[in-house]
């Protein structure tokens, strides 16, 4: 499954220059990183909201798609807990319930720090996905 979603993330101009790497994908989970780079920041130096909903939003989609095929989002929101700053940051999004019609998913978004300290949680997201045929 961790191919599949890969090579559907090559596929896609933005997560490509975004720099987005599918670290994990089984059933109903997904997860991808990203490093920092200066032009993803906002005017004070953080990770831009723009890209912290990409990755939570990307994160549900990759975790939809492992139950339910291809998918688009019908509803997406964002909660911003804490400035996004970090050398990396990694969302993790999960299937909360698949249905036919609609699948729910939700995603955490982690900024790395320097050494050994531990990935603090910048934000979260909630999306409703249509399977596409």
């Amino acid at each position: 499954m961790l191919d599949t979603i890969q090579a559907v993330n090559q596929t896609a101009a933005f997560n490509r220059w975004a720099g987005f790497d599918v670290t994990h994908a089984a059933d109903g989970e997904a997860e991808l990183r990203m490093p920092w780079r200066d032009e993803l920041g906002q005017y004070a130096g953080f990770l831009h909201a723009g890209l912290i909903g990409a990755m939570l939003d990307t994160a549900c989609g990759f975790a939809a798609s492992t139950v339910a095929g291809k998918v688009l989002a019908s509803h997406f929101s964002v909660n911003c807990l804490a400035p996004a700053v970090g050398r990396a940051f990694v969302a993790r999004g999960r299937v909360v319930k698949a249905g036919r019609k609609q699948v729910f998913a939700v995603a955490e978004l982690f900024a790395e720090g320097e050494g050994d300290a531990a990935p603090k949680l910048v934000a979260t997201g909630n999306a409703i996905l249509v399977p596409v045929s």
